[in-house]
């Protein structure tokens, strides 16, 4: 048994195709295919049925892989710790981050962990928490940059900070007269919401208390996935949006009169670092983390005084 076979018969689970796990591996599929085969004749048990398309893992080919995950990511950090005593980072972070938080909070990061570490590739996918969740359990990522807690045994959770939703109001709602609001005085408005799959709706309905208004007439009749696009919902057709309040920074004044925070207290998201309980990587994620910190506002990082919002997956 070796560590190649081992990455083999990982590749073949998280694709679930030996040309496809040949191709990430950067290798012929026969030598792919002929390795498992010594593998699997070395242990004396099938790894994976082949008679199913796509493949997938037989009964003890399940539990296998998940020791093969182990293995191969304790083999990981010996290299981490060269690189620690070298005072360096090289080699990748796969970073994946949801949409809501994204194009807000990552430009400034990633060039402030570059200057700094050049050598350091960052590979940066924007997806849902859901798909974040499932690549981090296949080992495509090396963590991810979503809202929590997410009530899963498999994920190790740091919170970073805790960014306050905000009221975006057309002037034409009762709302845009208010200075500062309740959730309840938008909880009649028509409210513009992401598509079906982001956290960010289910924290917003939790906000609204959308169950208890549910048999209002229009109450949520567009959904998208962009929060800019929610904007320009409110600009042309009225209503109110909740947007994150890192997205506002850089609004004009003339923007920003359409902005109305929350009374106390403070309705927020928590955003959080997330990995595998067994993570590698971890000083190239400590540096991913220090650099958020000094790029959110100071104010974030206080919990005191703000009621995070929750979601279902």
């Amino acid at each position: 048994m070796t560590l190649v076979q081992l990455e083999y018969i990982v590749a073949v689970d998280t694709y679930r195709s030996f040309v496809a796990a040949a191709e990430k591996c950067f290798v012929t599929q026969p030598t792919l295919s002929m390795q498992i085969q010594k593998l699997e004749e070395s242990i004396g048990a099938k790894v994976f049925n082949r008679s199913k398309q796509p493949v997938v893992p037989t009964e003890i080919g399940v539990k296998l892989i998940a020791q093969a995950r182990i293995i191969l990511n304790e083999s990981k950090k010996i290299a981490e710790i060269i690189q620690e005593d070298n005072g360096e980072l090289i080699g990748e972070l796969k970073i994946g981050v949801i949409p809501t938080v994204a194009p807000y909070l990552l430009p400034e990061v990633i060039t402030s962990i570059l200057e700094k570490f050049p050598k350091l590739k960052l590979q940066i996918w924007e997806y849902t928490t859901e798909r974040i969740v499932q690549e981090l359990k296949n080992g495509t990522l090396d963590c991810g940059i979503l809202s929590t807690p997410l009530q899963d045994a498999a994920i190790h959770e740091v919170p970073l900070y805790y960014e306050p939703f905000v009221a975006y109001v057309s002037e034409n709602t009762k709302t845009f007269a208010k200075k500062v609001i309740h959730a309840d005085d938008i909880s009649e408005e028509k409210l513009w919401l992401l598509n079906e799959g982001h956290c960010m709706r289910g924290q917003v309905l939790n906000l609204c208390h959308y169950k208890h208004n549910e048999s209002l007439d229009a109450t949520f009749d567009y959904n998208t996935g962009s929060v800019e696009t929610l904007k320009r919902m409110v600009d042309i057709n009225g209503g109110v949006t909740i947007l994150p309040e890192l997205c506002i920074r850089n609004y004009n004044e003339d923007e920003l009169q359409y902005i109305r925070y929350f009374k106390l207290p403070e309705p927020v998201r928590e955003i959080s670092i997330v990995t595998t309980q067994n993570y590698v990587k971890k000083q190239a994620i400590l540096t991913l983390r220090e650099s958020i910190l000094k790029a959110v506002p100071q104010k974030f990082v206080n919990k005191k005084k703000r009621e995070v919002m929750g979601f279902d997956l």
